[in-house]
């Protein structure tokens, strides 16, 4: 996951799961990193509610262990908390798991009607709690795998258009507020229609997922979308305008290069549009940057088609 919660790459299993204790009780900090140290696992602490709901901001670890109570002074206690972290889409779709003293039934009703996955009593059988944990964890790895299954598009498994306007939007404050740049190009396979038309879907399905790998294959820092229909969308950050330029050049002669197995004489080519904003000029919105790209694209078509061109400046500028 990035610094926005958004997925890098499809498969998260090698990072170290992270968990997280809100607990006032420093017994019960000593007593999790003892009995959880052989346990692949990230231990992170807060022994206050307000450095909890922060840390759990700041830190997105995949499981919260949560006491229902706090000292008075806190004037807050754990099932505020949760519904605190239920409220904010950064944390909502975290797991937590009470740990509490409770024995009222009422109290693990009321956590788990706020969102909690379990609820589990002190004093605990540390087996018990590693098993619940690691309940935890699997589901919470499956629901991210479905989330990011239905950030995919189906054809190409490239990112689809929803994703790519949540994460443009993302890069696009980042690179607002560290003042660095941010390319965006635009793609479209040239006479895309004429080749469904003469040699069936089936093969123009076979061209799109092939330039999506081409796409995909680029460097590990960028972010290839599909756009919609034989067109495509790469997300740049910190990248400069002749950068993002040299990546599309890239991709551009690679996609002219390829030779197909059934249709060997076949040259299929692709347009690039390039835009980019830039620290030392005015801020372009998001939108706007993907206007100036699909301007470069159109550019791009009229000038010939199988090019890369880029704009710098809107039209009135």
């Amino acid at each position: 996951m990035n610094a926005h919660g958004f997925p890098t790459t499809p498969d998260t299993s090698d990072n170290i799961p992270r968990i997280l204790l809100i607990d006032p009780s420093a017994l019960m900090h000593r007593l999790l990193r003892t009995r959880l140290q052989l346990e692949h696992v990230e231990i992170l602490s807060a022994t206050r509610g307000e450095e909890g709901v922060q840390k759990a901001l700041e830190l997105l670890p995949d499981v919260i262990l949560l006491e229902t109570e706090f000292p008075p002074e806190e004037r807050i206690d754990g099932f505020e908390l949760l519904q605190r972290l239920k409220e904010d889409a950064r944390t909502k779709d975290i797991s937590v798991i009470f740990v509490s003293e409770s024995r009222e039934t009422m109290d693990r009703v009321r956590g788990l009607d706020l969102g909690a996955v379990d609820f589990v009593q002190k004093p605990f059988e540390m087996a018990e709690l590693k098993a619940r944990v690691r309940t935890a964890l699997r589901m919470q790895k499956l629901l991210r795998m479905l989330a990011q299954c239905a950030q995919r598009d189906g054809l190409t498994a490239l990112w689809n258009r929803a994703y790519l306007d949540q994460r443009l939007t993302a890069e696009h404050s980042e690179a607002q507020r560290h003042g660095r740049s941010l390319s965006v190009i635009l793609c479209d396979i040239d006479h895309f229609k004429s080749v469904n038309d003469r040699y069936g879907h089936p093969f123009g399905d076979e061209v799109l997922a092939h330039f999506a790998t081409i796409l995909a294959g680029g460097r590990a820092s960028d972010v290839p979308c599909r756009y919609g229909g034989e067109e495509f969308a790469v997300i740049l950050p910190a990248t400069t305008v002749d950068e993002a330029t040299e990546v599309a050049e890239r991709f551009r002669a690679s996609f002219e290069a390829h030779r197909w197995r059934r249709h060997p004489d076949l040259v299929l080519t692709a347009s690039f549009g390039v835009a980019a904003l830039s620290p030392f000029q005015p801020m372009l919105t998001a939108s706007e940057l993907v206007q100036r790209a699909d301007d470069a694209l159109y550019h791009a078509k009229r000038g010939g088609r199988n090019r890369v061109s880029l704009r710098i400046k809107s039209d009135a500028a």
